[in-house]
């Protein structure tokens, strides 16, 4: 079984400024003349970390993490201003041109995955493969399963931390209560919100119980960017149309793509990656029979390094 490729330190780091009152952090790393990868991480909110790098051989690729707009060392920190899925991928073509990159490869699982879809439907030209891990189609049954009814049944125990902070007569519409508080002008009432809904995230995320994943939700740094942003978009039903994702997979079919998607994945369902592979006849769907949705449950990791090592022998 494969494993993470070793620790590897940047090459160099940017401040990217926007034009709307975003910098966006941005480093690089592997070998500066191998394939362009781009990270693409979840969330929305969720922000790179070095271990994101190891996904990666250094000797084969130009390693490219960033910071989604509001969260890790982007700023302004958690800022909802402008925030939104065409934004986003506005400011991946904003790097892409920053660093002088005709086609790169995209790497992104969970809304990376929504992400990434939602960039190479809209630029198909500069994405020569896709690694998806996680599938989110962020339809309104989607996050209805993790918000409302659904991963509810599942962990019953947790979820009573979750709604802990909204009083049952919000209960019925659980995100525009989070989102109330979240974007409350009261510190307390903020912070409280965030760290019930980010550690929910995070006891869900991984198929055997993982103390380390619940402590990095519950830092109140992150779990402040990933809450507010999550429902800010989460609310807007992801600045997406209706189905946006599975409709739009025509622009897509002569991507190489690969999906790899664990079992008993209860943040995202696999139904939603047979969906998605269902309208892309030239991807490949590698189902992980022992792993929830974290990118780092065993089976995963060996999944997408697989992966990884093809594509840099395909795209070489």
């Amino acid at each position: 079984m494969r494993t993470l490729y070793p620790d590897i330190q940047i090459n160099q780091d940017y401040s990217l400024a926007t034009d709307d009152g975003h910098r966006l952090y941005i480093e690089e790393s592997g070998n500066p003349a191998g394939i362009p990868v781009l990270f693409v991480h979840g969330g929305p909110g969720g922000g790179c970390a070095p271990t994101h790098r190891r996904f990666f051989n250094p000797d084969k690729y130009r390693i490219i993490l960033f910071d989604q707009r509001g969260c890790g060392r982007s700023t302004p920190h958690a800022s909802l201003h402008n925030n939104t899925t065409s934004a986003l991928i506005s400011d991946m073509e904003l790097i892409r041109d920053h660093l002088n990159i005709d086609q790169w490869l995209l790497f992104g699982g969970s809304w990376g995955s929504t992400l990434s879809l939602a960039y190479a439907q809209a630029h198909p030209d500069r994405a020569c493969g896709l690694i998806l891990r996680g599938i989110f189609l962020c339809r309104k049954q989607d996050i209805d399963w993790f918000y409302q009814r659904g991963a509810s049944a599942i962990f019953p125990d947790f979820w009573q931390d979750y709604l802990e902070p909204i009083p049952e007569a919000e209960h019925q519409d659980l995100l525009s209560a989070y989102y109330k508080r979240l974007i409350s002008d009261n510190e307390l009432i903020r912070m409280a919100a965030a760290k019930a809904w980010s550690v929910w995230e995070g006891r869900c995320s991984t198929l055997d119980p993982n103390p380390e994943v619940v402590d990095h939700f519950s830092d109140p740094h992150f779990a402040l960017a990933m809450a507010r942003i999550e429902a800010h978009y989460f609310i807007n039903e992801a600045f997406l149309k209706p189905n946006q994702i599975l409709e739009d997979c025509k622009h897509i079919r002569s991507i190489p793509t690969t999906i790899v998607h664990g079992r008993y994945d209860m943040v995202c369902p696999i139904e939603q990656a047979f969906a998605l592979y269902h309208q892309l006849p030239q991807a490949e769907l590698h189902i992980v029979r022992d792993a929830g949705h974290s990118a780092f449950e065993p089976g995963i990791i060996d999944n997408l390094v697989n992966a990884t090592d093809h594509f840099a022998r395909s795209l070489a």
